[in-house]
């Protein structure tokens, strides 16, 4: 049986089996992203602890900068043996997803578990999001080979398992839900629904069951903010979306500049020799940073301190993100947009005379507005912040500020951060290929000498031609809603232009599924399922991402 015809067959049924492989794929990503967590918190600890004994002995300075150098080396070797472990691991999930990518998830997984906890363990201004949701893809990938399933299968599995790493790594299983459908699919699919539900309250109830039932942040806000001060939050959501932009235009920028260091251990030494500096002398900086954010909402900081803790958080942020060490940008860019957001407020409230109880509202619209304005995910970032904070009763300045950021941060322009950084490692992975293949063809032209003179290297020849045969395509199930007002609502089956051999092989309108052909209407509202080979996926994925999602004016 081929495995077009077993894709087809397995449809029917395919909402109740995912639900079971969900939970299961949650109840492993759980328990991976637990001892993630924890091997993360342990090696804070140890870390702090040597800076206490540096604070009073010296000689213990050197054992502090030695585990920190020792912490570098191991996060280099691991990003020299497996380049895809570097950074959030969330835009190569996407890529993979696309099928521009492939990795080996034994590796990643374990690499990835590894590296970041050594770099975020040793102060580097990272966070966990980012690896967790890399780490849950890998467990779901790695579900998927083990029990042999389809490649279509496959995905959504790493889907699941990508929204159970964010579930498990903030006690947000609603977040991860809704990321995986804004940030990973970019539409709404019933099976990515269900089955990332499943997995991401199963791994929330892991995790939960391990670290407690309090969210990551005890921020109280004693009052709501009145109606008659909305307008000061979209103006602060409108800074937020000009400071979001600047941001990812930093993240470039710094990127651009470590470009220039070919050496991966010289690339990321340079965060950890600023880890070491300021664990002596300002290790506030240090880490993720979600302890600094309940401090700042309670009033510890003077807006002096937090203008110095922004810039150097800052700057921190784009050397240690930049440079390719393991490790998320959610965390680190959360507290940046908490000290924003307090630091707008101390600066307006005198000035309009608002009561400083409010300072704990702006610090929470302060982390929704950035987020919003750099990922350009603002549905994900309110109910992130709303499950973050154990508190659903901001929701509406929570929308209102992100809708502002992410408005302003579009028509300024600038991309969303995870596109920007998967369209660096794509551009990056193709020069790699470029470099190989010409590398292949000089050996070549050795071997050709070599047949001349006699020499002749028969295994050489024969694996380069096993590596440049043509690996057989898989076939993929890619699903779309067709939007009202698209090019494809009104348009024939047949006019899509898809690919040689990409059939639409279900079209589903109100609930009742229709055998399409050449000729069948297609109308705003309908859901098509398409199959193509795996090599085609991205190109079908942009056909009916113009044609199909895309509303035209």
């Amino acid at each position: 049986m081929d495995e077009a015809k077993r894709t087809l067959e397995r449809v029917k049924n395919f909402h109740y089996i995912l639900i079971l492989e969900g939970i299961a794929v949650g109840a492993f990503s759980g328990i991976v992203i637990v001892l993630f967590r924890l091997a993360i918190s342990k090696a804070e600890e140890y870390m702090a602890i040597l800076r206490e004994f540096a604070s009073h002995r010296a000689f213990m300075t050197a054992a502090l900068f030695f585990m920190i150098f020792a912490l570098a080396m191991l996060c280099a070797f691991l990003v020299k043996k497996e380049s895809l472990i570097s950074g959030s691991g969330i835009p190569q999930v996407k890529g993979e997803l696309t099928d521009r990518i492939e990795t080996k998830w034994y590796r990643v997984l374990a690499f990835k578990f590894i590296g970041a906890a050594a770099a975020i363990g040793a102060g580097l201004s990272l966070g966990r999001e980012g690896p967790s949701v890399q780490l849950g893809a890998m467990v779901g990938k790695g579900f998927s080979r083990i029990t042999k399933k389809l490649h279509t299968e496959e995905k959504l599995l790493m889907t699941c398992g990508a929204g159970a790493g964010l579930a498990a790594a903030f006690n947000a299983p609603l977040a991860g839900v809704v990321f995986s459908l804004e940030e990973l699919h970019k539409n709404f699919s019933e099976e990515v629904l269900l089955s990332t539900m499943a997995a991401a309250i199963t791994s929330d109830f892991v995790s939960r069951y391990v670290f407690g039932l309090a969210p990551v942040f005890a921020i109280e806000t004693p009052e709501m903010l009145p109606l008659k001060y909305y307008w000061i939050v979209i103006l602060l959501g409108i800074l937020l979306g000009v400071l979001g932009v600047f941001y990812n235009a930093s993240v470039k920028k710094t990127q651009n500049m470590y470009g220039h260091i070919k050496d991966t251990f010289l690339r990321i030494i340079i965060p950890f020799i600023f880890a070491a500096v300021f664990s002596m002398v300002y290790p506030s900086v240090l880490g993720g940073g979600s302890n600094l954010v309940e401090g700042i909402a309670g009033g510890e900081f003077m807006l002096k301190g937090l203008l110095i803790l922004l810039v150097v958080k800052y700057m921190y942020s784009m050397l240690s993100f930049a440079s390719g060490a393991p490790g998320g940008i959610f965390l680190p860019l959360l507290v940046l947009g908490s000290v924003i957001g307090a630091s707008f407020f101390d600066i307006s409230a005198p000035l309009l005379g608002i009561d400083d109880i409010y300072l704990a509202n702006f610090v929470i619209f302060g982390m929704a507005g950035y987020f919003a304005a750099i990922v350009r995910a603002p549905i994900t970032g309110v109910i992130l912040i709303s499950e973050m904070t154990g508190s659903l009763s901001h929701l509406l300045t929570l929308s209102i500020v992100s809708l502002a950021a992410y408005v302003t941060a579009d028509i300024l322009g600038g991309k969303p951060i995870y596109n920007q950084l998967l369209e660096r490692i794509l551009s990056n992975r193709v020069m790699e290929e470029g470099r190989a293949a010409e590398t292949r063809r000089r050996r070549g032209m050795k071997l050709t000498a070599g047949v001349r003179a006699g020499a002749v290297d028969t295994g050489a020849i024969d694996g380069d031609k096993k590596r440049g045969g043509r690996r057989k395509a898989r076939k993929v199930l890619v699903e779309t809603p067709v939007h009202f007002g698209s090019a494809g609502d009104g348009m024939r089956v047949s006019e899509l232009s898809l690919p040689k051999g990409t059939l639409i092989v279900s079209l589903t309108r109100d609930g009742d599924e229709i055998v399409p052909y050449g000729e069948t209407v297609i109308r705003g509202g309908d859901r098509l399922v398409v199959l193509c080979d795996s090599d085609e996926t991205a190109i079908v994925d942009d056909i009916l991402n113009e044609k199909c999602r895309k509303i035209e004016i």
